[in-house]
């Protein structure tokens, strides 16, 4: 079952689009990068995937897509907006798994213990900005201070898994996959492969969280 509303935040009017599982026992609440929005294809396969693993799915759209602009903010702003749905995204009485894909999982790390999120999934996580390793975010990650899965593109230049610091969390690689978990036509793997990738690893991860 979807179903789509609206939120009033501090930033601006927020959107969370609901995938909600029949039996949930958690609910995976995951926002946007700065790129693009809830239809990039990490955030719909798991939409279509987890809720029959008893796992409900709240896309977040964070409130300059909704009002149509085309320029992320600064994060500080995005705190805002994550702030504001966080209510609602705790409503249904369960725990709540932050996350998102690029900005969105720096967002989802930074306010990870603020909010008391029961873990983070951090899709496509922007270690660095593309060719400048010096300028890590790695901080962000690490202070998450919760269980954290990290998926990442064996391409990204954002950060390739190899480049990520010891630490405190867990990493799926997506061969091939760039920033998006797109694979080129000569890759060992197809698409439809990458997704399954990335869908089983975060399944068998939601399968563990207690």
């Amino acid at each position: 079952m979807t179903t789509t509303h609206v939120v009033a935040t501090a930033a601006g009017d927020a959107r969370i689009t609901w995938h909600k599982a029949a039996k949930a026992r958690l609910v995976f609440a995951l926002g946007h990068g700065a790129g693009g929005g809830i239809e990039a294809r990490d955030l719909q396969a798991l939409a279509g995937t987890l809720p029959a693993l008893g796992v409900s799915v709240a896309l977040v759209e964070q409130p300059w897509r909704v009002a149509g602009k085309k320029v992320a903010p600064a994060p500080k702003t995005l705190d805002t907006g994550w702030r504001g749905v966080w209510p609602a995204l705790t409503e249904p009485g369960l725990p709540v798994v932050a996350g998102g894909r690029s900005a969105g999982a720096r967002v989802a790390c930074r306010l990870a213990t603020e909010l008391g999120a029961h873990a983070v999934l951090a899709l496509s996580f922007p270690l660095h900005p593309p060719g400048r390793p010096e300028k890590s975010r790695a901080d962000e990650l690490l202070g998450a201070g919760v269980p954290t899965l990290v998926v990442q593109g064996g391409n990204d230049p954002f950060g390739r898994p190899g480049e990520f610091p010891a630490g405190k969390y867990e990493l799926v690689e997506v061969p091939f996959g760039d920033h998006s978990f797109a694979v080129p036509k000569r890759a060992d793997i197809g698409q439809d492969e990458a997704l399954r990738v990335i869908t089983d690893g975060v399944g068998r991860w939601a399968a563990g969280l207690g």
